[in-house]
């Protein structure tokens, strides 16, 4: 019995040790992602109270102070919307000497005294607004998030799968078409996905009544837009792999960036330029952004058209290298 045990237990790790590529992800990928934590969570360390500041101007007194998080802004309006919503505990602009508080913030309240303390003759100006939980404001990014992985994994697996039990190459000896194959996995995740979430989005507003100002049928199109990216992405990452060790290493290389950086649990407002900049290329962030903007503060599918734009940007170069890239048959013969 341990003999046969022990031929198993052997053959098994041959087999995954010789598998190059899946070694080389599992030992990078813990790497890559700890490379990743260190550059977005290397600043000074969490911050007690977030400040707008109308302007560029940070050479003043209170910027001096520590653990307050500044953040600038070009629009005053837009920094008023955050400061409506919680988003911010109290906005400054020192060069017309004046500021915007939340009577309803308790940080707010605080912030103000710290700013009275060094610009007592600053001018008050005050904003009413309801608050946006975290949870109203982490809901896109949790359903989003399961979203992307139920798009990688469930296209991931599947094609890499076909393609090593060779399933794919007896269908590639029917008539069916390449393009039929691929379109008919795209429409079945998307159904699927589309559908779930919705169950999941109805059933948990109708629990925790989720902030939401924006159209119901606008943040479902752009759920689905972003599911058809997520989808078109998992079908270049399977488009030739034969492993499904190595695709799985391929698809977490791919969702655990998206994950950390494309505003999932936290926003990445106030991080450094170049991480925000990186953000931006990934589908999950356009999807999220959009979403948030519709919900909490009612925009239109006009008003997120670069979102819109990026995700069918995305979904088209995706599903054109996934196209070019993709191979019938595997190793079985």
């Amino acid at each position: 019995m341990f003999k046969r045990f022990y031929a198993v237990f052997k053959a098994r790790n041959y087999e995954f040790f010789r598998d190059r590529a899946a070694l080389g992800w599992n030992v990078m990928f813990p790497v890559l992602l700890l490379v990743g934590f260190a550059f977005i969570f290397s600043g000074s360390g969490k911050t007690l109270y977030k400040i707008g500041i109308v302007g560029e101007d940070h050479q003043q007194v209170l910027t001096q102070i520590k653990h307050i998080e500044f953040v600038s802004y070009q629009d005053p309006a837009l920094a008023q919307n955050k400061l409506r919503q919680h988003k911010l505990d109290l906005l400054v602009d020192f060069n017309n000497q004046q500021y915007w508080v939340n009577q309803s913030s308790a940080n707010g309240y605080i912030a103000q005294k710290l700013l009275l303390s060094v610009e007592p003759h600053f001018e008050q100006q005050v904003i009413n607004g309801r608050e946006i939980r975290y949870l109203d404001w982490v809901v896109p990014g949790i359903l989003g998030m399961n979203m992307m992985f139920s798009c990688l994994f469930g296209i991931g697996y599947v094609i890499v799968r076909y393609r090593k039990n060779s399933v794919l190459k007896r269908l590639h000896a029917t008539p069916l078409r390449p393009i039929e194959f691929l379109t008919a996995q795209v429409c079945s995740r998307l159904f699927i996905v589309l559908t779930l979430s919705s169950v999941i989005f109805i059933g948990c507003d109708w629990m925790f009544d989720f902030y939401m100002v924006g159209s119901y049928i606008d943040l479902f199109i752009i759920a689905g837009l972003g599911a058809f990216s997520l989808i078109s992405l998992g079908l270049l990452v399977a488009a030739r792999s034969e492993s499904e060790e190595f695709t799985g290493g391929l698809l977490n290389l791919t969702s655990w960036p998206m994950m950390m950086l494309s505003g999932v649990w936290f926003s990445l407002e106030g991080s450094p330029e170049f991480i925000q900049h990186i953000a931006q290329v990934f589908p999950l962030t356009h999807l999220l952004e959009a979403a948030r903007e519709v919900m909490l503060e009612g925009a239109s599918l006009w008003q997120v058209k670069q979102h819109i734009l990026a995700l069918l940007f995305m979904s088209f170069a995706f599903l054109t290298l996934g196209s070019w890239l993709f191979r019938w048959q595997g190793q079985a013969r």
